[in-house]
């Protein structure tokens, strides 16, 4: 598969992006490139590979899922200018739609 100039030009205008001819040429020899290059890799037979997270096949150590902080309630609110019943109390903003 390959991405002629034409193309190129029609996405380049919907992300709004200006490219001249010369740009236009380029950029499509490019991403004809890179599409022949994913189409090689959709050729490779993978039907006995186990997909892998790392090649180094390492065991990640994992962390207990716990709350390890928190209950800080009294000394966060305590920089607050006004707080009450354990909330920051704010001055209400209302924005009127015309």
């Amino acid at each position: 598969m390959s991405m002629d100039k034409e193309t190129v030009r029609k996405v380049a205008s919907l992300a709004n992006i200006e490219m001249d001819e010369a740009e236009l040429e380029r950029a499509a020899a490019q991403i004809s490139g890179i599409i022949d290059w994913v189409e090689q890799l959709g050729a490779v037979n993978t039907d006995n590979i186990e997909p892998l997270a790392n090649v180094a096949n390492i065991e990640l150590s994992l962390r207990a899922d716990s709350i390890t902080d928190g209950n800080y309630q009294d000394k966060i609110l305590a920089n607050a200018p006004e707080h009450t019943q354990g909330f920051f109390v704010v001055p209400k903003i209302v924005e009127q739609q015309s």
